[in-house]
């Protein structure tokens, strides 16, 4: 069943006018009245609902029946990840949600290729938004990661919060599957470098203001391949998957 996010309220037997965005993609695939969609606003669970009228810019739908179901993992994992090149945050990110994280952190480290203007970081962070939501439509989950805005790397890693930080770094003596298969399930943000990683100098200076230092094994990864790697061994290890 084709899946929409749709942000407004959705009460069962009431019927709504579907974001243009969304409306626009009914059309374009050629869905008709009758026809059933699911319909989610990020609030927790999802909603059947019947299409009542197609119009070329307006589609009505009746909302029908709430489900709550979620697809989340049962711990938080945010990707704290530093701009590689080209359009690779863009895969990251999509791939990031498909594989349930809870928040992506775009970061600006030192050995960053890419360099975003204010107006540039702002048109990229809408575009990461549009990815986020495509994918949760995709994916089947019924929450939205949490974006947060660019940032400086080590005015970000001196920050304090409550989830346990993780750097990835090939320097390490420990593996991030080791550590984790005695460790309980918990909230952590994994912090993933550019292209030729975080310098020695950023890396101590995260671990210094708390963050663990681990590496991804006997490989070393590329900056589009570690950070969901590391998702995927914490879903595994700890449930999820």
């Amino acid at each position: 069943m084709p899946r929409f996010f749709c942000p407004q309220p959705l009460v069962a037997g009431t019927t709504i006018a579907l974001p243009e965005a969304v409306a626009h993609h009914i059309a374009v695939v050629r869905l008709a009245p009758g026809e059933l969609i699911t319909l989610f606003n990020g609030e927790g669970g999802e909603v059947q609902a019947s299409i009542v009228s197609v119009a070329k810019r307006s589609v009505t739908a009746a909302v029908q029946t709430h489900i709550a179901r979620e697809a989340e993992l049962p711990f938080a994992v945010t990707l704290a990840q530093a701009l590689p090149e080209a359009s690779k945050m863009d895969w990251i990110v999509e791939k990031a949600i498909e594989l349930g994280a809870a928040g992506i952190v775009p970061l600006a480290a030192q050995r960053c290729v890419v360099r975003l203007s204010a107006e540039r970081a702002e048109k990229k962070l809408a575009h990461w938004q549009g990815i986020i939501v495509s994918a949760s439509e995709q994916s089947g989950r019924n929450r939205l990661a949490q974006l947060a805005p660019l940032q400086e790397f080590n005015q970000w890693s001196r920050q304090q919060d409550l989830h346990k930080r993780i750097i990835l770094t090939p320097r390490a003596q420990r593996s991030l599957a080791d550590w984790a298969r005695h460790q309980p399930p918990q909230a952590v943000t994994l912090m993933v470098g550019p292209e030729g990683g975080f310098t020695e100098a950023e890396e101590q200076a995260a671990i210094a203001a708390g963050a663990i230092g681990l590496a991804m094994g006997p490989r070393i990864l590329r900056t589009e391949t570690a950070g969901l790697s590391a998702l995927a061994i914490l879903g595994a290890l700890w449930g999820g998957m």
